[in-house]
Order: structure tokens, then C-alpha cells, then sequence
């Protein structure tokens, strides 16, 4: 099991959940959060200056997926989330040691 974490534009989510949905990933955690990376945030006007904006809305999404939908995954919110700009985004995954579902007691692959 895994955890994908990516984060991407705002505009790139309902086309990654469809995506995903498409796959049969249905469990999905989305955050708001503001970050910068390359495109060093952008500017904005005030009173006719120029000010430097640090921070750039972004969307971030939790997945937990089986071992074999992994790969898959990735393709996935990849392809929905690429525009070929800066700012497209970052994906990051990790093992997961345990999972376990709260209302059933389900655990690991049952509880995804």
C-alpha cells in the first residue's frame, strides 16, 4: 500500500478525481494550501505598484492505493494535471505501514 501525495493547480483538480475515478480509486483527501516552487509566486497590482506575491494557490491530495494500482495512479494524475507550465505540480509517495478503517475495523488492503 500507498500514499500519494501531489500537489497541483487548483483548475487540475475535477480532472484528476475523474481520472482516478476512472480507475476505481474513489478515496481521495484534498487540501487546500499555497506554495511556490520554480515560478517563484507571481505579482499582483496595488494602487498602481507592483508587489511581489509569495505564494501561489495549490491543491493538495492524499490517496491511499492498493500496491498494484500504483503505477496506474500516477499516470493518471500526471496526465490530468499537465500542462506543460511551471507550476504543474509534485507528486510524492510513500509505503504505507498500516491502514485501518474506523467503522468496520477493516485494515490494509480491505480498508482501501
Amino acid at each position: 500500500m500507498y500514499m500519494i501525495e501531489c500537489v497541483i493547480k487548483p483548475a487540475a483538480l475535477d480532472a484528476v478525481k475523474s481520472k482516478l475515478a476512472e480507475l476505481g480509486i474513489l478515496g481521495c483527501t484534498a487540501l487546500e494550501c499555497k506554495g511556490f516552487g520554480k515560478q517563484k509566486g507571481h505579482t499582483e497590482r496595488y494602487r498602481g505598484g507592483r508587489m511581489d506575491v509569495g505564494f501561489v494557490p495549490k491543491v493538495m491530495l492524499k490517496i491511499a492505493v492498493k500496491s498494484s494500482d500504483l503505477d496506474k495512479a500516477i499516470k493518471a494524475i500526471v496526465a490530468a494535471a499537465h500542462t506543460g507550465n511551471v507550476g504543474d505540480g509534485k507528486l510524492f509517495v510513500y509505503e504505507l505501514g498500516k491502514v485501518v478503517r474506523v467503522r468496520t475495523g477493516e485494515t490494509d488492503n480491505d480498508a482501501l
